[in-house]
């Protein structure tokens, strides 16, 4: 049995839905895209409507399920080296610690099925060789971080990675792997990725040097951007970097760091 479309009321309760579980803000214009992500979920489930759907995620009765829905409506389109200027930055600073016995910590705090977090792995591991680092990766979604932990992706996923930092640190798959990558071992030992709420109070990850929150605040509304953010400033040490996408700004959201290049803010 094929589900009812999805009515504009349906629509607005699962806007609500998203607004109160993630802080997300989802645009009137993402009526289909909600409708085309929860629909497989409505036929596993037999149910003949979204306010069934709806309903059951309201009930308290089925944690799973609430999970799964967020999970479906969250996940974001990603890929290695995007925003490349940001992983010159990174280099350039990290190079200037080269001398210093203390671990670099990474932190990317929006890390989706994982590419941020190994890209940020390359650099570190190509620029700090045997020196001591940590990249921990969080999203709201499970299976985003369950994705991310095998560190296996489409090879067109790829595309922007350095020639040598793909041979290096990447196995190409062949027969029924063809078109993918696997991530290598060195560094999937070295990136950990675990489940983190941005509109939740987060887990003690301990401090860092540098903290990625990129392309997610753009689904935030302003008061919840400040709130992200007045979470997060704990978690960087004195001195330390924030970097947030392009299309963002931190204009009216906080003057607790300093702008010190595009979508770049560094913590007095």
């Amino acid at each position: 049995m094929e589900p009812a479309s999805i009515t504009d009321k349906e629509f607005a309760q699962f806007r609500q839905f998203l607004f109160e579980a993630a802080g997300i803000s989802l645009s009137p214009g993402k009526k289909a895209l909600v409708s085309g992500r929860l629909a497989k979920r409505l036929r596993f489930h037999g149910l003949p409507s979204y306010g069934d759907y709806y309903r059951l995620l309201s009930s308290g009765q089925a944690e799973d399920e609430l999970q799964t829905a967020i999970d479906l409506l969250t996940t974001n389109e990603t890929y290695f080296f995007r925003e490349p200027k940001h992983f010159d930055f990174l280099r350039e600073r990290i190079s200037e610690r080269v001398r210093s016995s203390a671990p670099v910590r990474v932190w990317s705090a929006a890390s989706s099925s994982g590419e941020e977090g190994y890209t940020i792995a390359m650099v570190l591991a190509q620029t700090l060789g045997a020196k001591p680092w940590e990249v921990i990766g969080t999203d709201i979604s499970s299976r985003m971080v369950a994705r991310a932990r095998t560190g296996h992706y489409p090879m067109e996923r790829a595309q922007h990675i350095p020639r040598e930092l793909l041979t290096r640190y990447c196995l190409k798959g062949s027969g029924r792997q063809a078109g993918t990558l696997l991530v290598s071992r060195e560094l999937r030992e070295r990136v950990r990725f675990l489940e983190a709420n941005l509109n939740a109070p987060l887990p003690d990850l301990g401090l860092f040097d540098f903290v990625f929150l990129r392309n997610v605040m753009i689904y935030f509304e302003m008061e919840t951007k400040r709130q992200v953010v007045r979470r997060m400033l704990p978690s960087i040490k004195p001195g330390g970097y924030l970097f947030i996408g392009h299309s963002e700004t931190l204009n009216e959201v906080t003057d607790a760091v300093t702008p010190v290049k595009p979508a770049i803010y560094r913590k007095p």
